[in-house]
C-alpha cells in the first residue's frame, strides 16, 4: 500500500513493506527508478536490505534509517533510534529488582537478524547474565508478532511450568504471551518493549508488567527533520547516528508513556 500526503512543498511518499523483505527490496528499488528526493526507511533485516539501500545511496539518493539498523552501508545520512541495547538493560533492571534471589524466565526474542532483536537481547543479557541468578530457561523467536509469542509461550510452558518472569523484544510478542499465560491460570511479570497503546493498557490493567518507551513519534519528527534540512537546506545533522533514551514504562511512571492518549476505551 503506498500513501501520500504533503508537508508544505515536500510531497511525502509511504511505502508499506508488510514484514517482507522481498516486498521491501522491491519497494526501495522503486525508490531509485523513480528518482526520490530523499529516503527513511526502517530495515526489515540488515541482511536482506542492506544491499539495497546501499544502491541507493549509490544512486545519490540521501537515506536516513529509522528504527534499525543497516550494517554495512556506507554513506548514510544518519541513523535515528532508540537506544536498544539501553532499552534491553532497562528489561533486565526490572528483572533484577523483581527478583533479587532469582528466577526463571522465558525471553521471547524478535526477528533473526532485526538489529532491535540483536540489541535488546544484548541489553538484558548485559545486566542479568553478571547477576548470575536470572535464569533464561527458554529463548526462542517469536518473530515480533503476537502468533509469534503465544506459540513460543505455549511452547514454552509445556516443559517449564514454573516460569516466573517472561521478556520480549516487543510489545505484541508480550501480548500474545499475555494470551498464554492466562490461558494457563498463571499470573506473573511479563515485561513487552515499544510502549504500545494496547501493551499500555495491559499493563495499566495488571497483565504486563511493564513495556520500554523507545519514543516512536520522537524518532519520527526526528529522521523527518534530518532529511528535510538536507534536501532543503544541504544541511548534515552534526551527528549521524542519533540515538533517544528509551524508558521503562510501569504503573509507578505510567504518565509518562508518549502514547498514553491512545490507549482504546
Amino acid at each position: 500500500m503506498t500513501r501520500q500526503t504533503r508537508i508544505g512543498n515536500i510531497e511525502i511518499i509511504t511505502l508499506d513493506g508488510q514484514d517482507s523483505t522481498t516486498k521491501q527490496v522491491a519497494d526501495l528499488e522503486g525508490v531509485i527508478a523513480k528518482g526520490y528526493d530523499g529516503l527513511i526507511v526502517s530495515p526489515r533485516t540488515s541482511e536482506g536490505v542492506a544491499p539495497v539501500i546501499q544502491q541507493v545511496i549509490d544512486a545519490g539518493i540521501p537515506v536516513v534509517t529509522i528504527d534499525r539498523r543497516a550494517e554495512g552501508v556506507t554513506g548514510l545520512l544518519a541513523h535515528v533510534g532508540a537506544d536498544n541495547v539501553l532499552g534491553g538493560e532497562e528489561q533486565g533492571k526490572a528483572l533484577v529488582s523483581l527478583f533479587p534471589e532469582g528466577a526463571k524466565i522465558f525471553e521471547l526474542l524478535g526477528t533473526p537478524g532485526a538489529s532491535p532483536a540483536i540489541d535488546r537481547s544484548k541489553g538484558l543479557h548485559n545486566i542479568i547474565d553478571p547477576v548470575g541468578n536470572i535464569e533464561v530457561v527458554c529463548q526462542q523467536t517469536g518473530n515480533f508478532n503476537r502468533d509469534g509469542g503465544l506459540t513460543v509461550t505455549e511452547n514454552c510452558l509445556s516443559s517449564n511450568p514454573d516460569v516466573q518472569a517472561i521478556v520480549a523484544a516487543n510489545d505484541d510478542m508480550a501480548l500474545g504471551a499475555v494470551e498464554a499465560v492466562r490461558a494457563a491460570g498463571l499470573n506473573i511479570p511479563i515485561i513487552g518493549f515499544d510502549a504500545l497503546p494496547e501493551a499500555l493498557l495491559a499493563v495499566r490493567e495488571g497483565a504486563m508488567y511493564g513495556t520500554v518507551e523507545q519514543f516512536p513519534g520522537g524518532q519520527s519528527r526526528t529522521a523527518l527533520q534530518t532529511i528535510v534540512n538536507f534536501i532543503v537546506k544541504g544541511e548534515k545533522p552534526a551527528n549521524d547516528v542519533i540515538l533517544l533514551q528509551p524508558k521503562l514504562i510501569t504503573l509507578d511512571n505510567f504518565e509518562e508513556a508518549e502514547r498514553i492518549g491512545e490507549i482504546p476505551q
